[in-house]
């Protein structure tokens, strides 16, 4: 027996296997499930996703209701069922999922004349089943469960969806200002037109009150026409208004209606762009537009420092931009930039193109001492672009409400290129009016914040003024002085700015030389010797400007060097600014500039031995950089609002209240109103009550009775 009893075994493991095989086959064939599987909807469409093997699957609908004993409802069946108001559709999406649609086939307005309509503002509630079958098996089901209201179309006519704002001279804006949701019964709002009766038993005796409850009193409490036996106060008729019920204190009299567009809401799709709309004009800060109706772009530097490509120019706003890019090819050849502009008077200005070529492009790429750096292999894979664009200078006249001429001077250059090359493009654009090479001016009269403040220095023989700049720096590339531009110093903006000079030893053994030649580095800055006090200078006459002075600060420190040091190194130039409010023109602040100070201030240079890249104290060639700064500082002087002291306080100071303990003026201080020590009329009353003992102790004292008798004698 023990011989036959496996292979009994073996042949019913075998046979079980085989079965759970099939099994496994056909439900892997035939599973088909819903995504998803449950939908409540309030509206006229609805649609899932079948997944699965949907071949040979056939869809059927049918209305189902839950069971009033259990609350389940009835085994999905395959049997079709007639529902007229909905239709049933589908989709096939690949191989494996098939898309089914729901939509209710009736209308959904309320009944009014209408003959198939919604009786109710519900107008369906129903649960439906969207049963998945092969042949007369379901293999999967969707349920539906709908609540569609009844659509409430306007009350009146809608045109171009516009909200047309009636004139309140003659009718109230809101009549239920309560009312707040369109469709809806707002809780406690007694006057929406939206609230069924039965929604008005809730909160009836709760209804809001006043204007915004809807309770407008068309007569108001002072019009003679509301004088009722509850009204009736005591200067009736006498105060009362008559006035026509027109003239209602609820209705914006002065207030003419509009017509209010609505706006799109916020949303994350990408913005459609309208086209531009020619203007006529231009006015300060619209765009300019080409013949074509397109934006006149100038590559600029958007506020996250990205360069933007196609950035419209405004009009009268000039700007000036830099984009720094990696070259890895070379770039595509200079583009056709003479561009038909309208110019904003009726006519056409074409750009005026001028090419320069620039030999040194050392402002332009990145610092030669890393290509030099490179490896051998990269030098070698070197390759020369030609008539690269360095800057686009546009210089755009203007005259009126329009434009004159438009001239672009444009630098192209030979670039060498390799992965180390980055370019540095500069862009800008500037409005003049009138004479081209003329200088702006920074205000009229008044300095506008932001605007360059205006230098100059005086021609002896002539005697007339000539501008001269007042710059601090702006650092670029490798930060040293040598290589730093100059930026104009702007009216009411404190700034700091700096730069590195390499110092070598044998520098340091010269302190003297070493100190001179970085005051001159600093007295670069600021070479004008005149500063005008107003925005519009007059080149003519002394009268407008005032004197740069120097402030010499004494030192305590030795001026001596030794052991590769330097002290009394004027290190540090600080401009301090001192502008005050002279007046003003149209209820606008002019500002003038009282006084421009420059003071130095000193510091000790020592070299640092233990440098990584060398020892500079050993090595007599090798330099260590230090920093060399300039600051910017304005102070306004605020003006005086108390009034000039009289001659009287200028001269009998011992009655002056401020400066003396007794203050004769203000014996009288409790009677006044600014004692606030306690209530005023008490204070009076006390102080009529001390007034009349002294009259009574007056009219009773020795002197009254002396006088008295003196009458006597005299009468007698």
């Amino acid at each position: 027996m023990s011989t036959k009893r496996p292979p009994a075994c073996l042949n019913v493991v075998s046979q079980t296997f085989f079965v759970f095989v099939l099994l496994l086959k056909e439900e892997a064939a035939c599973s088909v499930v819903f995504q998803p599987s449950f939908l409540v909807v309030s509206g006229p469409r609805a649609s899932a996703f079948l997944v699965g093997n949907v071949s040979d699957i056939s869809l059927t609908i049918s209305s189902v209701t839950p069971s009033n004993t259990t609350g389940r409802l009835p085994l999905p069946s395959c049997m079709p069922s007639s529902l007229a108001q909905w239709n049933l559709s589908q989709e096939l999406i690949g191989k494996t999922a098939l898309l089914v649609r729901v939509s209710l086939n009736r209308t959904l307005q309320l009944c009014g004349n209408e003959t198939e309509c919604c009786a109710q503002p519900l107008c369906v509630g129903e649960t439906v089943r969207v049963s998945a079958c092969l042949g007369n098996v379901p293999l999967a089901s969707l349920v539906i469960q709908a609540q569609i209201y009844a659509q409430l179309p306007p009350a009146g006519p809608v045109s171009d969806n516009k909200t047309v704002i009636p004139n309140q001279v003659f009718q109230p804006l809101g009549r239920c200002p309560c009312d707040l949701s369109p469709g809806e019964c707002d809780v406690r709002c007694c006057c929406d037109q939206d609230c069924t009766p039965e929604l008005l038993w809730l909160f009836a005796g709760h209804c809001l009150p006043g204007p915004f409850g809807g309770s407008i009193t068309l007569a108001p409490e002072y019009d003679c026409a509301s004088q009722s036996a509850e009204n009736a106060p005591d200067w009736f008729p006498f105060l009362c208004v008559t006035s026509p019920s027109e003239n209602n204190p609820f209705l914006g009299l002065f207030y003419h209606g509009q017509t209010v567009v609505p706006k799109p809401p916020p949303s994350f799709q990408a913005q459609q762009v309208a086209p531009p709309v020619p203007s006529t004009h231009y006015r300060q800060g619209e765009p300019i537009l080409t013949t074509d109706n397109q934006y006149f772009t100038i590559p600029q530097v958007s506020l996250l420092g990205q360069c933007l490509e196609s950035a419209p120019v405004a009009f009268l706003q000039d700007f000036e931009a830099v984009c720094v890019r990696t070259l890895q090819a070379c770039p595509a050849a200079p583009a056709d930039l003479r561009v038909a502009v309208r110019d904003g008077l009726g006519g056409v200005v074409t750009v005026s193109v001028v090419d320069e070529v620039t030999t040194d492009i050392s402002l332009f790429v990145s610092s030669p001492a890393k290509l030099e750096s490179a490896g051998a292999e990269l030098v070698a894979e070197r390759q020369l672009c030609v008539n690269v664009v360095l800057a686009l200078s546009y210089t755009l006249e203007w005259r009126g409400n329009g434009l004159t001429a438009i001239n672009l001077i444009r630098r192209t250059g030979n670039v060498t290129l390799n992965a180390a090359v980055s370019l540095t493009t500069r862009y800008s654009a500037v409005f003049v009016n009138g004479n081209v090479t003329a200088q702006p001016n920074s205000g009229n009269p008044g300095y506008q914040v932001g605007r360059p403040v205006i230098g100059g220095f005086s021609d002896s023989p002539t005697g007339a003024i000539e501008r001269a700049a007042i710059s601090l720096w702006q650092a670029v590339r490798d930060g040293l002085c040598s290589s730093a531009e100059l930026r104009p110093v702007l009216y009411g903006l404190n700034s700091t700015s700096g730069c590195l000079m390499p110092v070598s030893l044998l520098s340091l053994t010269q302190c003297s030389q070493l100190r001179e030649t970085v005051r001159s580095v600093l007295a670069g800055l600021v070479p004008a010797s005149l500063v005008s006090r107003t925005g519009t200078p007059d080149m003519s006459s002394l009268a407008n400007w005032t004197n740069i002075t120097t402030v010499v600060q004494n030192s305590s420190q030795p001026a001596g060097g030794f052991n590769g040091s330097c002290s009394r190194v004027p290190a540090h130039l600080h401009i301090h600014i001192r502008s005050v409010i002279m007046g003003t023109v149209g209820g606008v602040p002019q500002k003038m500039i009282q006084a421009v100070e420059l003071s130095f201030k000193e510091t000790t240079w020592s070299l640092e031995c233990d440098a990584v890249e060398g020892n500079p104290c050993v090595t007599p060639h090798l330099t260590q950089s230090f920093p060399v700064t300039s600051s910017v500082t304005f102070t306004e002087t605020p003006i005086s609002t108390q009034p000039p002291m009289s001659r009287f306080r200028i001269n009998f100071t011992e009655f002056d209240c401020e400066r003396n303990d007794v203050c004769w003026p203000e014996l009288a201080f409790p009677l006044t109103p600014y004692y606030t020590g306690e209530p005023y009329s008490q204070a009076l009353a006390k102080g009529l009550i001390l007034v009349f003992f002294f009259i009574a102790a007056s009219v009773l004292g020795t002197p009254w009775r002396q006088i008295r008798q003196a009458w006597s004698n005299t009468s007698l």
